[in-house]
């Protein structure tokens, strides 16, 4: 019912930057929390930063005062600009949406995008 297409990933030297976007497309009412997670090698998926439908916004430790989170509401898309990158933020990212889909319900079904590559070199 719903997709979530990724884009922006790539390779970068350390010290560089990268925007990841998340567009969703489907049958959508409307979305409330909005993020980014992100799963290293042999790692488990950790939470990155999140952003709810009023704007409030959460990071982790690991990323606070270099990632930024944001999100265009008329375009269902979730950003994530990401500054200052270390080999450490190497990782597939995965974006997610809290998405209502019934106008008749207010239940709210959790997507997830593909995953996107994010490469940084030391």
């Amino acid at each position: 019912q719903v997709q979530l297409v990724e884009s922006g990933g790539g390779l970068v030297q350390a010290g560089g930057s990268l925007r990841l976007s998340c567009s969703a497309s489907g049958r959508i009412v409307s979305i409330n929390t909005m993020g980014w997670f992100r799963q290293a090698p042999g790692k488990q998926r950790e939470l990155a930063a999140t952003i709810t439908l009023s704007g409030s916004t959460n990071y982790a430790d690991s990323v606070k005062g270099r990632f930024t989170i944001s999100r265009d509401n008329a375009k269902n898309t979730v950003y994530l600009q990401m500054n200052s990158l270390n080999p450490e933020d190497t990782a597939v990212y995965y974006c997610l949406q809290n998405v209502r889909t019934d106008v008749r319900s207010d239940y709210y079904t959790t997507y997830w995008g593909q995953g996107t590559q994010v490469t940084v070199s030391s």
